[in-house]
């Protein structure tokens, strides 16, 4: 049975990295702004017109927000010819005939295509911590359509009480590192890992680890299972996919992200409180053993059942025992973890 709360190894963690998408965000991403650049097209509708028809083909929540966006406008999306996705970069296909890209600024960059004009407008949208995507059809900017994905109202909160534990934050994103800084500034994260691709992340995790550092990750969607499964404790958001929650080593069932620090602090208590159950199960034990040894014996004033350790005397150790790890257990349901 796949632990829940609990995990020793959590006891030991000092870095908790957490994936943005569907973690420290909702992760039901929207479009923000529609942005029209080619004085060819008639309206910022026609933009996303385009951009949606492109985006059909793709399971990529941003992808999705651009289509839902379409259709909530009532828009009539084309049929994609040739759809093409590039994992952690953007997606292309052919509509009326012409090639369109919809996709981050970083990859047009790595094909040399050229958005001077537009630069200050993308640095803009991604300082208010939107996602740009661009349009290019036929290799020329079209226009840029923004996603903004809203915090969770507790991540901030979560992320406070991690750090009152003594434990550094750390955020891994595909988005570029404007954005993420925006991101990060609103929920006080201590370092940021952006423009990651969804196969690189089990290689951050690594690095950290490399570093010396006992890693925890947060995460919820498929791409996080790797990284789940490299960390010293993976953590899966129990509202995110199937692959990801078989992946965790523990499972945060309500996809509340204050779940983290409330398992931690269990798992501390939970250990704290084995380590003195020990204590007090071998105390009655060594307290006796000289005892039975006759240590007592020479002591002619001292009753018989003391001199030579009457079995009465083992029993109560036992039953004192017993009773006081169980108390000792009991304990936890007032421990401190809200």
């Amino acid at each position: 049975m796949k632990p829940h709360q609990i995990h020793p190894a959590l006891t030991k963690l000092d870095t908790i990295v957490l994936d943005k998408t569907g973690t420290i965000t909702l992760g039901k991403p929207s479009v923000a702004n529609v942005l029209l650049l080619d004085p060819n097209l008639k309206n910022e509708e026609e933009l996303l017109r385009i951009g949606a028809s492109v985006e059909r083909g793709s399971e990529h929540p941003l992808g999705k927000a651009i289509v839902k966006e379409a259709e909530k406008s009532g828009i009539d999306l084309f049929e994609p010819d040739a759809f093409k996705a590039l994992r952690g970069l953007g997606v292309q296909a052919k509509i009326n005939g012409q090639e369109v890209l919809v996709g981050k600024p970083n990859w047009f960059d790595e094909m040399g295509i050229n958005f001077d004009d537009a630069k200050d407008q993308v640095r803009s949208l991604q300082d208010e911590g939107k996602t740009v995507m661009m349009v290019m059809v036929d290799k020329k900017l079209a226009g840029l359509i923004a996603v903004a994905d809203t915090v969770k109202p507790e991540s901030g909160e979560a992320i406070k009480e991690l750090h009152e534990q003594n434990l550094k934050v750390v955020m891994l994103t595909g988005d570029n590192t404007q954005t993420a800084r925006a991101i990060a500034s609103e929920v006080n994260i201590d370092q940021i890992v952006a423009e990651v691709r969804p196969e690189e992340k089990s290689a951050k995790i690594k690095g950290l680890q490399d570093k010396g550092e006992k890693v925890g990750m947060v995460g919820d969607g498929i791409n996080d299972a790797p990284a789940l499964a490299q960390a010293d404790v993976g953590l899966a958001i129990g509202t995110g996919t199937d692959v990801a929650i078989e992946t965790g080593d523990v499972i945060l069932a309500s996809g509340d992200l204050t779940g983290v620090p409330k398992a931690i602090k269990l798992s501390r208590a939970t250990m704290r409180t084995m380590r003195q159950n020990l204590f007090w199960a071998f105390f009655y034990n060594v307290m006796l053993i000289p005892v039975a040894a006759g240590i007592l014996y020479s002591f002619e004033f001292l009753p018989g059942f003391l001199r030579q350790l009457h079995p009465i005397l083992a029993a109560l150790a036992m039953a004192m025992s017993s009773i006081t790890v169980v108390s000792n257990s009991l304990l936890l349901y007032r421990a401190k973890i809200e």
